[in-house]
């Protein structure tokens, strides 16, 4: 435990001081349902337009306190490590602020603090483009972090057009899905555009698996052209698994059972491995998930926690030591410690309680693959080139004055709409 504990502290340690990259972090277990989006949208793209739009974040903190948390922000580069800018040259107002609009938790079991956060606002703006974490902490402190997030300030001067097809390689034809684009840059100020520009592709604003560090095949007359077969695949992957809690007295989509004592228990039916499986096509989120509770009137304080029971089949043999985990928009697509199942070998399956706010929550099952370094969902979901995808191709400019990453370029396309 106290191993545990001086590791955590250097980790904390190393955001703090900016020797590490940055990323959507959650630091403290009783934080729970973290979400930043667009404001008055369902938008889950953490990107606005310079002075035109607002970023909504939003928690609840379990317990029936409130605590006094603080805000501020690091501009970071393309990679999410921090700029060696000062604060007032990219924030207008104050380097940080209080989170002062909370409310308690209305007719729940589990009591909760909900927090929100606009931003910009009148105290603290962000004032050049490019890539952010939004930061909170406890009492002044920001060695005492709460969660970081991750979002981005758009100065757009390109035009992207691109599509996204199955692989043209006949290996990947089956199972991987292609993106061609290219880049119209002659609105922006780049003097070596091979060097300046850097390019960063997200598969349903996952950045786990983003592509990075790629060159174009051809440029001319200020286009940028990535027509590529092999550079820019991804998997298929497919579609992704459903259940819905918006309502915990009546039936609900992909709930076996639901039982109440001190506060909701459901179980959801048995899953099974689709790694072998013929694709079957059906709409869904794309992995997003819905806070929503049809029972209440208000689902930021109304909406309850209940345990929720995963169940995996275990029928599909596994590499040796292999770990199963669910992953999906709310766990910042992660492989989080408190979302690994357990083998159950009495009854030949994987079993996981985890509690979660009243929504309907997409998933899929994932392992640790040791090759790349990320969650590798081939075994228990397959991978189709038909499954529809949305990609995001965000395109960074080298700013001459200040040195650093300026976001100039984003788009958002989808496989099922070419």
């Amino acid at each position: 435990m106290k191993y545990f504990a001086w590791v955590l502290f250097i980790c904390k340690t190393l955001i703090v001081f900016g020797q590490a990259e940055f990323d959507n972090t959650i630091y403290d277990k009783k934080v729970q349902t973290v979400q930043l989006m667009v404001n008055g949208t369902d938008d889950r793209y953490p990107i606005i337009s310079l002075n035109a739009q607002q970023l909504k974040l939003s928690f609840d903190v379990i317990g029936t306190n409130n605590e006094y948390f603080q805000y501020t922000l690091i501009h970071c580069d393309q990679a999410w490590k921090p700029t060696n800018m000062q604060q007032s040259l990219y924030i207008k107002g104050t380097t940080f602020d209080n989170i002062t609009d909370f409310k308690f938790s209305t007719n729940t079991y589990v009591k909760y603090v909900h927090y929100n956060l606009l931003l910009p606002n009148e105290n603290l703006k962000p004032t050049i483009a490019g890539n952010y974490i939004l930061k909170v902490y406890r009492n002044f402190d920001e060695t005492d972090l709460l969660l970081t997030r991750r979002f981005m300030i758009l100065n757009n001067q390109t035009k992207i057009e691109g599509t996204v097809r199955p692989a043209t390689l006949a290996e990947f034809r089956y199972t991987k899905q292609e993106l061609n684009f290219s880049i119209d840059y002659n609105a922006a100020l780049v003097p070596n555009p091979l060097q300046d520009i850097k390019v960063v592709i997200l598969q349903n604003n996952r950045w786990d698996n983003a592509l990075r560090g790629i060159q174009p095949q051809f440029t001319s007359n200020g286009k940028l052209d990535y027509n590529y077969f092999d550079k820019t695949l991804f998997n298929g992957g497919n579609e992704f698994r459903i259940f819905d809690i918006r309502n915990l007295r009546q039936f609900s989509l992909n709930v076996r059972t639901k039982i109440l004592d001190s506060f909701y228990r459901c179980v959801l039916n048995m899953d099974e491995s689709r790694g072998s499986k013929q694709y079957f096509q059906y709409l869904d989120f794309n992995g997003k998930r819905i806070v929503a509770n049809k029972e209440g009137y208000n689902s930021d304080l109304d909406g309850d926690y209940a345990a929720m029971q995963f169940q995996l089949s275990a029928t599909d043999a596994l590499p040796a030591g292999a770990e199963v985990f669910v992953i999906g928009e709310f766990t910042d697509w992660k492989l989080k410690p408190e979302y690994k199942m357990n083998f159950n070998e009495n009854r030949a399956r994987f079993d996981l309680e985890v509690p979660l706010k009243q929504g309907r929550y997409e998933y899929v099952y994932a392992i640790y693959d040791n090759e790349t370094k990320q969650p590798d969902e081939s075994i228990f979901e397959g991978n189709h080139s038909n499954t529809e995808n949305e990609y995001m191709i965000l395109v960074y400019n080298k700013n001459l004055q200040f040195n650093y990453d300026e976001l100039i370029g984003s788009v958002i396309f989808n496989s099922a709409k070419q």
